[in-house]
């Protein structure tokens, strides 16, 4: 993606290398090994974030079920509206493998 705020040769490379990952026990490995629990916590609560804001959820209600503050909420959601298409993509991905709740929040 030439035009990415974030393309690097370093970039690019991690990108090729989770590309590579072919299990999520391969992907749990690698990001275990790359970045902090946290950072991975992180980001795994900005997915949920998305996935509960395609489904509808009001931000107040987000922030009470994921303890994720309302200005994350708000990005996430910019990111969704605005931004790459990458959300959507994944998202649209993950439902048609039947991998997502259809409830609200996972419940």
């Amino acid at each position: 993606m030439e035009d990415s705020r974030i393309a690097t040769p370093q970039a690019d490379l991690l990108m090729q290398a989770v590309l590579t990952l072919k299990t999520p026990e391969e992907a749990y490995a690698f990001f275990e090994d790359v970045m902090t629990v946290a950072e991975i916590k992180s980001v795994a609560a900005r997915l949920e974030v998305a996935v509960m804001l395609r489904q509808g959820v009001t931000y107040q209600e987000i922030a009470r079920r994921t303890g994720a503050s309302t200005a994350t909420v708000s990005r996430v959601n910019r990111a969704l509206s605005y931004g790459q298409d990458g959300y959507t993509m994944v998202l649209d991905r993950l439902e048609k493998a039947g991998k997502l709740s259809d409830t609200p929040g996972g419940d």
